[in-house]
């Protein structure tokens, strides 16, 4: 029987383990876009203002 109790711990800990993996995960797929947004949005193209006159 305590096997069965060590198991039953073990598997509730692995439980919480992929719920904070879950969360990092979103988190850092939810970083990356806005990060990526921030950055592009200074590429985008204003007509004749981005024109270089030599």
């Amino acid at each position: 029987m305590p096997d069965t109790a060590a198991l039953l711990t073990a598997a509730a800990g692995q439980q919480r383990l992929g719920n904070t993996l879950r969360v990092a995960l979103i988190a850092s797929i939810v970083t990356a876009a806005l990060l990526a947004w921030f950055l592009l949005r200074g590429y985008r193209g204003n007509g004749a203002d981005d024109t270089v006159n030599d």
